[in-house]
């Protein structure tokens, strides 16, 4: 018996010290979710709102917090108070904070669009009111809180939550045709947005833009569904070079019940409309086809005159942001590339630069606002090295700038509305998110939310330590990390893998926490192979001409930034320079596939999902900005298109796509495909049903796709097969 029990304790002693591999069914479970905080609304005052859910009374709230304390204050509503509701999803106080818009039964349209049912609840009453019978877009408090504008089967309607009449702006909304109010399908991808309409600041215009999508060629896509016969999902898409929407601006008069079209001289594109704090004032932003020529316009809301206050042009193109800040003399705050890295700038409200705020060979990266009371600035920026991400303040005269976070990585904040409060996320490559609460000088105050007992689970894991290190090649210095099996032995030659994005003033590169994606690598990592990221030119966040260095050819000097990084690893003692692959997704589907072609001597195998395979595809806006038309420069579109050069394959190809990918077609991939076929270059497919950019949705589907790219690494590139002895007794 004591003999036995001595081998038990040997045994379990040794079983407790063995860490063990990370799971693919564990990425995609959850097993390494991090804890986050609601995303919050900032009050008026102090304070903030959080939407809670209840899983006893299974409910949701709308909780209101001190940014002091942290403390709950109250709740605001409770679905199970209310009967027409037993939860609700969304919901958007009015100015006075006095009501809030609850939206229920969501349902995605695009990107960033959805449809909803939507009620506005009266706090003072405690009452419900259903804006529409009808799911519905969009609904917006005017400012005096007296109405809604909401958009519903492609026109706008107002209803006066006084005498509960509904009133429609528009009439000729028309799916396919007119649309008026919400963005169209590349509007909303591309420049980020959905709702094309907005309140003067007294409540009686309403600005917004209609999208006469008639003559835009039309996509479709079969739908297999689960019915007896497919559907399909037919809607507007411009490629490159094909017609885009008409789209013009217009202001609705709610005394005289007029719209009026406003001229805003010559533009292909209005990416943002806004009015200024001067509610007779519109701001409305063009573009010309090229995207190197913007214009903000001022637009007088009684004669309809406009004047261009600010214009600004590029030689290659301009960027839309959402930075655009009216003071309350009209003076604005606007980010600008022009001195070659993104800045911020204070014009007054003719339109003359008054002063560059920032200044410097960095990036701003996030602009947070401005308090006129202390007249000073807050934004994000790079200054700690562009992997980073650090928070400053600034006067407004671009003096007294100071550091408000202490810790080097990636600092991301949320301010309140007043800016004497913001929670900042802080994460590292070692450092799970942790959020803390401080005041508008930086000091920390508390700690709101940690992650600790994930890093503590993790230790538990075999995990290899990110490296990060600066790559030099050729055509410039570029920022990489790299990932070794734990058990590294540099005397040992191992397979590459290589990942990446490359698209442009995008960063795979960052010092930052895992997502999913990290976790496959450690999970390959401890497989056998070194896993490298390399950000090449074309990347973000080093500066305007670093990143405009691809224009006209986009995907040439990323690809030739791959394989001259592949060469430059493989000179490396430990890696073996017959065995690199490479992988992306997207932009970088496009990259891995023609890394594999045009590197056919540098790499043995690829993997590429959902990938373009020729700009002419995708659509106008995005494509356009880098590439101008494909009748303009029909080289930059075919000389960098593998669907040209198929005959090139010799290595080991995966082809992934999802069939109901509404933003890079699956005709990609299907054209890939006949030009591999015409070349008898045989290669691996994958089609993922109805599945959309992301194949996410539906059971498993996640861990099949990474199931079967890991399997296709396994058995074609490098012999990772490592016997194990196991314990018997």
């Amino acid at each position: 018996m004591k003999k036995i029990f001595i081998v038990f304790l040997a045994i379990s002693s040794f079983v407790t010290a063995q860490k063990k591999d990370i799971t693919l069914a564990e990425i995609w479970d959850g097993t390494f979710r991090t804890e986050r905080m609601n995303s919050l609304n900032s009050m008026n005052g102090d304070f903030y709102t959080l939407l809670n859910f209840n899983r006893e009374t299974r409910s949701t709230s709308v909780d209101k917090y001190s940014y002091a304390t942290l403390e709950k204050v109250e709740t605001i509503v409770d679905s199970k108070d209310l009967n027409q509701l037993n939860y609700f999803e969304s919901y958007e106080f009015n100015n006075n904070e006095t009501k809030l818009i609850l939206g229920v039964d969501s349902e995605p349209i695009y990107r960033h669009s959805s449809l909803s049912v939507f009620y506005v609840y009266d706090l003072a009453t405690k009452t419900l009111q259903l804006i529409d019978e009808s799911k519905i877009q969009e609904p917006t408090f005017s400012p005096d809180s007296k109405k809604v504008v909401y958009a519903k089967n492609n026109n706008l309607f107002i209803k006066n939550l006084e005498t509960n009449e509904v009133s429609q702006i528009t009439v000729d909304g028309l799916k396919n045709h007119i649309i008026n109010g919400i963005c169209d399908w590349v509007y909303e991808e591309e420049f980020a947005f959905v709702k094309a309409f907005d309140w003067s600041a007294d409540s009686k215009n309403i600005a917004f833009l209609r999208f006469d999508e008639t003559e835009v060629p039309t996509f479709s896509m079969d739908m297999t569904g689960t019915d007896l016969y497919p559907t399909q999902q037919v809607f507007k898409y411009p490629k490159a070079g094909e017609k885009n929407a008409e789209v013009s601006l217009h202001i609705f008069n709610l005394e005289s019940n007029k719209t009026s079209k406003i001229n805003i001289g010559e533009y292909e594109y209005i990416p943002r409309i806004k009015w200024t704090n001067n509610a007779n004032v519109l701001c409305a932003t063009t573009l010309n086809r090229h995207q190197n020529d913007l214009k903000l316009y001022f637009v007088n809301a009684t004669d309809f005159s406009s004047e261009v206050v600010l214009n600004e042009t590029d030689a290659a193109y301009i960027d839309v942001h959402d930075n655009l800040t009216f003071l309350s003399d009209n003076s604005f705050i606007w980010t600008s590339e022009k001195d070659g890295f993104n800045h911020i700038y204070h014009y007054s409200k003719t339109g003359k630069l008054i002063n560059q705020i920032t200044t410097g060979n960095w990036e701003v990266t996030e602009f947070y606002g401005v308090n006129e009371k202390s007249k000073t600035i807050f934004y994000q920026s790079v200054e700690d090295g562009s992997i980073n991400r650090s928070i400053y303040a600034v006067g407004l005269n671009g003096k007294n700038k100071k550091r408000l976070v202490d810790k080097i990585g990636t600092n991301e904040a949320s301010f309140n509305k007043n800016f004497n409060y913001f929670i900042n996320t802080f994460s590292d490559v070692n450092t799970p998110p942790i959020y803390t609460l401080h005041n508008s000088k930086g000091n920390q105050l508390k700690e709101v939310l940690n992650n600790n007992n994930l890093a503590e689970a993790l230790k538990k894991y075999n995990l290899s330590k990110k490296e990060f290190f600066v790559l030099k090649t050729e055509n410039g210095a570029f920022n990489a990390w790299m990932l070794k099996p734990s058990n590294f032995d540099e005397t040992k030659e191992y397979p590459l893998f290589m990942t990446q994005y490359s698209g442009p003033g995008s960063q795979s590169v960052s010092n930052s926490w895992n997502i999913a994606n990290d976790y496959w690598f450690q999970h390959l990592a401890e497989k056998g192979y070194i896993i490298v990221c390399v950000d090449g030119r074309g990347t973000g966040f080093k500066g305007a001409e670093f990143k405009k260095a691809t224009y006209l050819n986009l995907v040439k000097y990323e690809t030739i930034d791959q394989i001259n990084a592949a060469k430059e690893l493989a000179n490396r003692p430990y890696i073996d320079k017959n065995e690199i692959g490479i992988w992306g997704w997207s932009f970088g589907g496009h990259m891995s596939t023609n890394c594999l072609f045009k590197g056919a001597d540098v790499f043995k195998m690829a993997i590429a999902v959902a990938p373009v395979t020729s700009w002419r595809f995708y659509d106008s806006i995005y494509t356009e900005r880098f590439m101008r038309t494909p009748q303009e420069n029909p080289s930059g579109y075919d000389e960098n298109s593998p669907i040209n050069y198929a005959d090139k394959l010799k290595g080991k190809f995966l082809l992934v796509h999802g069939s109901g990918d509404d933003n890079v077609h699956v005709q990609n991939t299907m054209r890939l495909s006949n030009a591999l076929i015409e070349a008898n270059k045989p290669f691996d497919q994958a089609i993922y049903p109805d599945r959309t950019h992301s194949i996410y949705r539906g059971k498993n589907t996640r861990l099949h796709l990474f199931t079967k790219m890991t399997n296709f690494i396994e058995e074609n590139l490098g012999k990772t097969n490592v016997e194990i002895q196991s314990l018997k007794i």
